[in-house]
């Protein structure tokens, strides 16, 4: 049981999933956690961990929403970066394909993705367009017989450095309707430059993508991508991962915390001892419990098919909220020892931000939840 999981949530999934659990938990904890600090000053990506991801079988696979949430927040415990690398992989690139490709689509690449053969990117976010990209998708696609022609930009394009299908928005130039298209890493006319000097997620190779007259197959666009409502079907499946990885995040910051709280001596007394340090930890956990009941009742309603838009936009925006209060504490406790890595916290409070901020920042989200409880909308 997890030093967080104070209610016992992880008590509710089955025999099996929480079997699957503890062994997502003893991979992390022997490959990821060990060299996540290494690899994430060099801002590199652990390219040798990809087929252990692949040897948890969990790509692809059918499972209940609670176990998949679990697995989320188990990667984000060990590394946000590595969470986010399986997110868009495992989420965003093969539910694109899942949600949009025909039968043919999804025999031809998902078991080759589930396999971690090909790893996935998903190529939505463009330099001028983040809030607004359903309106302000600038990147198009034009017809040529049974052919397609892409041009455009795209930004912050998780694992798209060295993906081998990236899953590419675009806006039809005839009918102005938002379709999908899964592009080869290496097709002519695509360039993917990886972002430099980034604070966050450092390990993930965001990349800038350029597309000069990307010529894609009829046969390679996504056959029920045919309005950005498609795209937001995706999105709406992955937008609850990013609050259980927040909640992983909040926990790892917790048990850090908790474990320097003990061990950690000033006038002659573990600073666990004293009011204000448990002042700190019952605030940390207090979050880490709420946002885990608050995902653990998200994963419910999707299980029982009432899963609605503002459900996942409420969690997002609450449970990072609530991470970015959990890290700041933990940071606090420790004090000095809170900004240097060998300690851990340093990387969590970094990762936060770009978790705070992807798959719909808190004021958009907040505007979906505001749509739905008051009946009007305030996007503009």
């Amino acid at each position: 049981m997890l030093a967080g999981d104070l209610y016992g949530f992880q008590g509710l999934l089955s025999e099996d999933e929480a079997a699957v659990v503890h062994r997502v938990r003893e991979f992390l904890g022997a490959e990821v956690s060990p060299i996540a600090n290494e690899y994430w000053a060099r801002a590199e990506f652990p390219a040798h961990l990809v087929k252990g991801f692949a040897g948890l079988g969990l790509a692809g696979r059918e499972q209940s929403a609670l176990l998949t949430g679990w697995v989320a927040l188990e990667m984000a415990r060990a590394d946000a970066s590595m969470a986010t690398f399986y997110g868009v992989h495992a989420g965003l690139a093969m539910g694109s394909v899942q949600t949009c490709g025909s039968p043919e689509q999804r025999e031809r690449w998902l078991p080759g993705m589930a396999a971690f053969d090909q790893i996935g990117a998903f190529a939505l976010t463009e330099p001028t367009g983040g809030s607004d990209v359903a309106a302000g998708l600038r990147t198009t696609a034009r017809r040529e017989g049974d052919t397609w022609v892409l041009n455009g930009r795209k930004r912050w394009i998780g694992n798209a450095t060295f993906a081998d299908l990236i899953v590419v928005w675009a806006r039809d130039e005839a009918d102005d309707r938002v379709k999908g298209f899964v592009v080869p890493g290496g097709a002519p006319g695509f360039t993917a430059t990886k972002i430099e000097n980034k604070i966050a997620l450092r390990i993930v190779q965001n990349a800038d993508i350029e597309l000069h007259d990307v010529r894609v197959p009829e046969a390679d666009r996504l056959q029920d991508a045919n309005s950005f409502a498609d795209t937001a079907t995706v999105l709406r499946q992955t937008r609850s991962g990013v609050a259980w990885q927040a909640v992983g995040v909040m926990l790892a910051a917790y048990e850090i915390a908790l474990d320097y709280a003990k061990e950690r001596e000033q006038f002659g007394r573990p600073i666990a001892s004293f009011q204000l340090i448990q002042d700190l930890l019952v605030r940390m956990v207090g979050n880490v419990t709420g946002s885990l009941g608050m995902c653990v009742r998200l994963a419910q309603l999707q299980d029982a098919g009432q899963y609605r838009d503002e459900h996942s936009a409420l969690a997002k925006a609450y449970c990072t909220t609530r991470m970015r209060e959990v890290v700041g504490w933990a940071r606090e406790l420790l004090a000095g020892n809170g900004i240097v890595l060998d300690y851990d916290i340093g990387r969590f409070v970094a990762d936060a931000e770009a978790i705070y901020s992807y798959e719909g920042t808190r004021e958009i989200n907040s505007l979906i939840v505001g749509r739905a409880v008051t009946g009007h909308g305030a996007f503009v």
